[in-house]
Order: C-alpha cells, then structure tokens, then sequence
C-alpha cells in the first residue's frame, strides 16, 4: 500500500469482510529501579484480565473503572502480550487482507519496549516477522500450487516530514493516495526479504537511524514515530492465477510529554510540540469518527493521513495502550486510558485485495517465419540449420500449447486460444518488433532494404512518367504562337500552357510566356465590357515575350482585373452609411476597425455629426491617409 506495482493483464477486485471493531488492550509498566515501589504512589490496579482502575490522586477512596480487551499488568511479559492481541490478526494477511499494530502512550511507558524488546525478551516486531515466514512456510509446504514474496519497507514521521530510514537519503517524501483509496508513499524504498535473517540485516541498521534523544524522564526517548510495514503477496501457480495482497503496519509511536517534567529546550522542546500536535490530530479523528461526523481531519497531520487504514478504514486493528504506574503519571495515564476507551468504539471494514493475471512464466513463442506452429510431438533426432550454418533443434510444440492439455479444458477453448496464438504469430512477423538478437536484427535489416528498393523503384517510375510528359510538351512548344494569338481550346489556357523541359546547354532560351501581375483596383471605363456572371469583369492582357533563363525560373501569366464603378460607388455608400449611424457593435464588424478605433469614431461623430465622405476619416486623431486608404480598400473586397 505504500508503493503500488503494476501487474500485466491483471483485473483487481475487492472483496469486503465483516466489520472489525478496533482491539485495545492495556499494559502496565513495572516500576523502574530509580522509582520508590511503594502501594501509596501507584494510580493504578487491575481487576482482572480485561478491567482496571485508576485512583483519583485528589481521594484515595474515589476510583474510576475501564474495561478494555484486554489488560496485562506489570507481571506481564512480551510472549504474553503478542500472544493475546497481535498473534489472532497475522492470518488475516495470507487472505490479502491488510492489518495494523501500534503502540500508544505517554513517554517513558515503554511503547518501544513493547513493539522491539530486547535479545533475551523479543517484543512484537520480531516476534510477528518471525511467525510470518513460519506461517509462509507451512503453507506452502501443505499446497505447492502458492508461492509468496514478502517485502519491508521502514520509515519514521518527524517533525511532520517522512524520512525513508533504509535509504537516509530519501527525505521528505510526499504520502499519496491511490484511485482505490490506497494510502501510498512514492520513492519509499522496499526490500525482498525471505527469511528473518534477511529482515535482521536491514531492520537492525535502519533502527540506528531513527531519532532519539534523553531527556528527563526517558534515556533515550523517541523523537519520531517509526512505522514499519511488511507487505506479503500470494500467488496460485495454477489457473485462475489469483493473487491477494495483504499489507501490516507495525507503528511504535512517540509519547506526549509535559515540558514542565521532561525538561525540553531547544531542539528538544521543538520535537515535543510537533509530536503532541500530531497526537492532538489523532484524537480528533477518534472523536469525529466516534460521532459519525462527514469529515475525518485525516490531512491535518502526516501520522494520521498514514494511519487511515489504521482508524476507520480497511484494516484489522490493534493499538497497545502503556501507561505507567507512578503518581505522578496521573494524568498522562487517564488521558491515554481516555484515549483508548474512545478508540475502542472505532469500526474498521476490512475488505481482501484479490487479483487475477496471466502469469509471466507462460510464454507464447515466436515461430520462424515461414513456418506454421507445430502440434505434434517433439523429435528431437531431427535438426534444422539456422541462417549461421549452425543446426538447431527443431521447433516444438509452444509451451502454451502444452500448457493447456494439461489443464484439461474444453476442446472448443483450447482450439480458440490455439487458433488466437498461430494468428499473433503470424502477425508479429510483420508489425510486432522482432527480439533484439543478431537473427532478429538481420531479419529487420533485410526487411527495411527491401522497403527502401519499393520505394526506388516507384520513384523511377515516376520520373519516366514526368520524362514522357516533358517530351510531349517541347514537341507541342516547338511552333510558337503569335503574341497576338488566342488560345482556341482548354488545353491552350493561360494556366495550362506547357513549359518547356529544362535545357542541358548553357545558352539561353526565349520562349513565349504569360505573366501574371496583380495590379491594384481600378475603375473600370464606360467602354469596358461586363461579364454577364457579375459586375466584376477580369481580363486578359496581352502575352509579353520575356527571355526565361535556361535555370528554370519562370513567370506567371500577365492579368488584371476592373470593377464595375456602379458597384464601388453602392459599396462605398453602404460603407459610409455604417460609419455615420452604427453602433459599436457595428463599426467593431469593419475590418480595420478594433474597440479602439471605433470608439474614436463614435465620439467624433457625436461631437462634429455624420461624415460626408469615407476620406473624412483622416480627420479623427490617430488614424492617417495610409490607414484610410488601407481601409477603404479592404472593406470594397469583403463587401464585392
């Protein structure tokens, strides 16, 4: 859940399990030898296996009383303590789903006692590791169609930043959350453990790295929370290729502390505020899930975003509540035990993370080309010679084939996929990339030089076509035409006119040509003929006789084109009528013509009245002869 990994052709699915109420359970801490063991300054006494009181240190008659699931008092030991909370939820992570142990507590009531232990008296950390694998073992011992890969990842939360404690390097590192509402870390490291030795060789140096310090109460008290997580994946060998992810969260929290008694300064009163702010946020969100509020302060704080699974979410849970049992403790104890009783009424729903792939060991080979997948029993005593001369057993039977006649499916489905796998055979031949070996790469090779000598040869195709056509154009341009004559037919159109081919001499050549210039508008005479199509009439100018150089630049035929005066004159009214009584919105649709002009234009008509001319507008500030005329021209185009 920290660090999601992509699985070829997989289809997840969760399937959810009954609610799990959160388990807590309560361990008293023996008195420490520089402490005075005496009745009148404990605060707390145990009733019985599961309930306990605590002494009003105001009146020693008052008492209050907590029933938990279960409470171990100061006899108690470590075997004890994992036996009965932490041992019942690790089978829920053969079944992919995620559990979650953490320690809470003021500093100094030996939470990390509880979670490490010592060498003599392990705590539940190891004690839980070592019993995965043990659990890994015997299962696949008793089914040998499961395979299983445990990984570890440890990290601690200070001062509000996640700092990866197996790669130092790591630090402040973002916690993200996934499109299952997976809560995630990227860049965490992991690490493939398979035996408790190999978590011994990366717990044990990573645990140097967490911050602690002394203070007061506590010779080396915990400035951090550590959060450990095993993550335990299961395979099936054998179809449907299930696979179930479970995921267990180890958490050794750090205490609150009173500065007054702990005697923080410095860098140590800074630690202190960002740990009790992390667990103020804590109990925020104990108390709004425990009155159902619609939003969970899950963000407010790193420890709490990471323990969402933990508090109200997919996880089994189970928090170790140590107080200590001295007077002066009053009121770290009844606020931790307040804590726990709260936390006690918090409902997880579990689900198992359940996913079904095609697993990578089944491989669909790739037949040589030419050749069609063989289905008959193998014969090893005949061989083929491959492109090098060397002989190579002959292809066999595809492992996929093989695979499944021995499952012992239907033979409709065994055709199909059979029929599907000599289709992607033949297929890969051609589109699919072929595998980077000295074969393969002469196989692609010869592929692209075959692909380059089509491509050759369609392009002297085409340059025999233009060739043949160029010919048949300078034996058409051999008898020139009279600058004086007209084109009869289409094919001596002014824009169909063929030139003739490059000439390889260095002399130059004189040809008849037709140029075409684009002259500015004109007003066309009284005496210039119509076209019947419209009032705009375009015209043939004469042919010039230009010298073309024998490089082959050439130049358009000459045209020019009259309109009708009639129509300049209506188009240029319609105009002036927009300018004199347009709005903006109006004036804004004329080309040239952007917010700023037409604003100008309508203030000056406002203040001298309409304008007599279109020129007039010379007159208004900013715009000059050049840009009236620019206009004007512009806007008789769009209108003609």
């Amino acid at each position: 859940m920290l660090k999601r990994g992509s699985v070829m052709d997989a289809s997840s699915q969760s399937k959810k399990a009954a609610p799990a109420r959160v388990k807590v359970g309560v361990r008293l801490r023996p008195y420490m030898s520089q402490e005075e063991n005496k009745l009148q300054n404990c605060c707390v006494r145990g009733l019985d296996d599961q309930s306990l009181e605590i002494i009003n240190w105001r009146n020693q008659l008052e008492t209050m009383k907590y029933q938990f699931d279960a409470f171990y008092g100061d006899d108690s030991t470590q075997q004890e303590v994992y036996a009965r909370s932490v041992e019942p939820v690790l089978s829920h992570l053969l079944d992919g789903q995620n559990a979650s142990v953490f320690a809470y507590g003021p500093t100094g009531a030996g939470k990390t006692h509880t979670m490490l232990g010592s060498p003599e008296h392990p705590g539940i950390i190891p004690r839980a590791v070592k019993d995965l694998f043990q659990m890994t073992r015997s299962e696949n011992s008793s089914s040998d169609h499961w395979t299983f890969k445990v990984t570890m990842s440890y990290l601690e939360i200070y001062q509000e930043k996640v700092l990866d404690l197996l790669e130092p390097k790591h630090q402040d590192l973002p916690i993200r959350e996934d499109q299952d509402k997976n809560i995630f870390i990227p860049n965490l490291t992991q690490k493939i453990i398979s035996s408790f030795s190999d978590f011994e060789n990366y717990f044990i140096p990573a645990s140097q790295n967490r911050t602690v310090a002394s203070t007061k109460l506590n010779d080396r008290s915990s400035r951090s929370h550590a959060v450990l997580l095993i993550k335990v994946q299961k395979r099936e060998g054998f179809s449907p290729f299930r696979q179930f992810t479970g995921k267990l969260y180890l958490i050794d929290l750090a205490g609150s502390e009173d500065n007054r008694r702990t005697g923080n300064q410095g860098i140590r009163l800074k630690e202190s505020g960002a740990i009790n702010s992390s667990l103020f946020v804590l109990s925020k969100v104990v108390d709004a899930l425990n009155q159902g509020l619609p939003r969970i302060p899950y963000r407010d704080s790193k420890l709490t975003r990471l323990l969402q699974d933990s508090l109200g979410g997919s996880a089994h849970s189970v928090m170790i509540t140590n107080i200590a049992p001295g007077q002066k403790y009053y009121f770290d104890t009844l606020t931790a035990l307040n804590f726990a009783a709260k936390s006690k009424q918090i409902v997880n729903k579990p689900f198992t993370q359940e996913s079904n792939h095609m697993p990578s060991f089944v491989p669909i080979k790739r037949q040589r080309e030419g050749k069609e997948p063989s289905t008959t029993a193998p014969q090893p005593n005949k061989k083929l010679k491959s492109e090098s001369g060397e002989e190579s057993p002959k292809p066999t039977e595809s492992s996929l084939s093989t695979f499944l006649k021995t499952e012992g499916l239907d033979s409709s489905v065994v055709e199909r996929l059979l029929n599907l796998e000599q289709m992607l055979m033949k297929k890969g031949l051609k589109g699919i990339p072929l595998p980077r070996t000295p074969k393969g790469e002469r196989l692609e090779l010869k592929r692209k030089v075959e692909e380059s000598q089509i491509v050759i040869q369609e392009l002297m195709e085409k340059q025999r076509e233009l060739e043949a056509k160029a010919l048949a154009a300078d034996s058409g341009l051999d008898q020139s035409p009279n600058p004086g004559d007209k084109c009869q037919t289409p094919e001596h159109d002014a824009f169909q006119c063929k030139v003739k081919p490059l000439q390889r001499s260095a002399a130059s050549c004189t040809i008849q040509r037709k140029q075409a210039i684009v002259q500015p508008l004109q007003v066309q005479n009284q005496n210039t003929p119509v076209s019947p199509l419209g009032e705009i009439a375009i015209f043939k100018k004469e042919r010039l006789k230009k010298k073309v150089p024998c490089d082959g630049s050439e130049n358009e035929a000459n045209w020019g084109m009259n309109i009708n005066a009639d129509v300049v004159e209506k188009t240029r009214s319609n105009l002036l009528h927009i300018l004199n009584t347009g709005d903006l919105k109006e004036l804004k649709s004329l080309h040239k013509i952007g917010d700023k002009k037409a604003k100008l234009i309508f203030g000056w008509r406002k203040i001298n009245g309409p304008l007599s001319k279109i020129e007039d507008l010379q007159e208004i500030e900013g715009m000059s002869a050049k840009m009236v005329a620019s206009f004007i021209k512009v806007n008789l185009l769009s209108n003609l």
